[in-house]
């Protein structure tokens, strides 16, 4: 049974939580989103377009601008339906303390979901999928290929690469926030929310009708990574609440602008109805 205390965890990723001064008045996910902003592999969505790569046009939605905005509108849902859980008394564990750190924390889940986007988004996605699945016999690897060499569910990570287990793989491994720390080390909450599919690259099915088998969630390599964050949380093999309303974000996102884009790009135009 899942309790809001256990999903708002603020236990950290990596084993050394932060000093925290006595003047800091921060909560642990107005951190995370500090964190997250400064950081280089936020930056570095600047340089990923949204849907038209190579436009003449420079204004155009990038990942990072499509991510500000994903964060606000995830921002607002989490206050609007934190507020509407106490009002209505839906969950007793859900305490009016708790909105506000539901809304930072999407706030911080809307920032990263894209991190892990491989350049030309999907297509990228396919791209790598694509290559690895012929070339899997060929690449060889201390005397053998990586068909013999890697267990199944490595070769599976290849051949279903996807960019929301490479931003766990990211903020927990391979950003490096200081020396001797690995990834952001970012609250549990944070990282869990971003879990939309909370499987295995081996367990992919997607004829099954429940969503979380569609895709990947994480690499082999961040297994323990996985346990641990969603064991902290008490989410286990399971979505945490907060990702619905990061997927429903992140839908009204670019549904509005691709509207935005189709106008501009003329392939539609608004018609006055008299």
């Amino acid at each position: 049974m899942m309790n809001w205390n256990d999903l708002l965890s603020t236990t950290r990723t990596n084993s050394k939580n932060r000093f925290k001064s006595s003047n800091d008045i921060r909560n642990a996910f107005e951190n995370d989103y500090q964190r997250i902003i400064i950081s280089a592999s936020f930056r570095r969505l600047q340089d990923k377009t949204q849907v038209f790569p190579l436009d003449k046009n420079d204004f155009i939605r990038t990942r990072l601008t499509h991510s500000i905005e994903v964060s606000q509108i995830a921002k607002s849902l989490g206050a609007k339906v934190g507020s509407d859980i106490v009002e209505n008394k839906i969950d007793s564990t859900f305490t009016e303390s708790h909105i506000k750190t539901l809304s930072d924390l999407l706030a911080c889940a809307g920032l990263l979901h894209d991190m892990g986007n491989p350049p030309f988004g999907h297509f990228g996605e396919c791209a790598i999928r694509q290559w690895f699945a012929q070339n899997m016999n060929k690449i060889q690897f201390d005397g053998s290929t990586l068909k013999v060499t890697l267990d199944t569910q490595m070769q599976e990570d290849f051949l279903h690469f996807d960019g929301n287990a490479q931003v766990i793989r990211l903020i927990t491994k391979l950003h490096q926030l200081y020396e001797g720390m690995q990834g952001m080390n970012l609250t549990c909450a944070t990282v869990n929310t971003l879990l939309k599919y909370p499987i295995p690259s081996s367990e992919v099915n997607k004829e099954d009708s429940n969503v979380k088998y569609k895709k990947m969630g994480y690499f082999s390599a961040e297994k323990d990574t996985f346990k641990m964050i969603t064991q902290e949380t008490g989410t286990l093999n399971y979505r945490h609440p907060a990702t619905f309303l990061l997927e429903a974000a992140d839908d009204i996102s670019y549904l509005l602008a691709d509207l935005e884009d189709g106008m501009k790009k003329k392939p539609y135009k608004l018609r006055t109805i008299t």
